[in-house]
């Protein structure tokens, strides 16, 4: 495992001590909500903190892009090293005890992410990946499902509460791929879902008005597992978009042309 994975790994498990402990206890968990239907927990704060501790301590020049806390200051286009960091991807699920959530932590190097982590606590599921060097869950080499086609496929997909028009569209979509593929699930983690189809659990995964700790371990594990990221429209700046499609090569391509209208 590269150096820097492995210190991602260390960070990973001393946030997810915050979580597991916690999740003990829910009813002393403070909840507050950034806006409608998007809340944060005093449980996340606290993890991203002891993920932040252990990666600064190793790696005191790196910078951070973190859900919770921001971009730190010396963060800019010419920064070299830069960790992004969900410390608990599906807070809802975790407030109401759905054990359905997980630690995503990605390095960025000159723009490219390099190394990947998508941790799950209450599985113990530890999935990682290094830029060139495949995807691995527990350490044991994963690969995405060769399925051919979209009609065989079970398929993961998110929705961020937003306007009327929004909504309408995420129905919209649903609708053609349920109708389409074996059925689709909203499970209510992004992280989690890349590494499901990367792992083979799912077969491809859809989303729109994802941030970039939402997606940028889960991408990188897709396609280091033999898959494809992309936009609606195939094109690769979903980091920048917020939107993403994620398959096997065969199941992306027809994911591509059902979303096609969406791009």
């Amino acid at each position: 495992m590269h150096p820097m994975l492995n210190t991602a790994v260390k960070a990973a498990r001393r946030g997810a001590a915050v979580i597991n402990r916690a999740s003990f206890d829910l009813d002393r968990v403070i909840v507050n909500e950034k806006d409608h239907n998007d809340f944060v927990t005093d449980v996340d704060q606290a993890a991203e903190q002891a993920i932040i501790e252990v990666l600064s301590k190793a790696y005191p020049d790196h910078s951070f892009i973190c859900e919770e806390s921001g971009a730190s200051a010396n963060v800019n286009d010419e920064t070299e090293f830069v960790w992004i960091i969900d410390p608990l991807d599906g807070t809802t699920n975790f407030m109401h005890g759905f054990p359905q959530y997980a630690i995503s932590i990605a390095l960025q190097q000159r723009g490219v992410v390099t190394q990947a982590l998508v941790y799950d606590p209450v599985r113990n599921d530890l999935f990682t990946a290094s830029k060139g060097a495949g995807a691995y869950l527990n350490e044991k080499r994963i690969r995405v499902n060769k399925l051919d086609r979209v009609a065989n496929a079970l398929l993961g997909t998110g929705y961020k509460v937003g306007s009327p028009a929004a909504l309408h569209e995420y129905l919209k979509m649903y609708g053609i791929m349920a109708e389409r593929s074996h059925g689709v699930r909203r499970a209510g983690s992004a992280a989690l879902d890349l590494a499901y189809v990367a792992c083979g659990r799912l077969d491809g995964f859809y989303e729109k008005g994802l941030k970039p700790w939402d997606i940028a371990a889960g991408a990188l594990l897709v396609t280091e597992a033999g898959g494809i990221a992309a936009e609606f429209n195939g094109e690769t700046k979903y980091m920048e978009s917020g939107n993403i499609v994620a398959a096997s090569p065969k199941v992306f391509g027809q994911m591509l042309g059902l979303l096609a209208e969406f791009a």
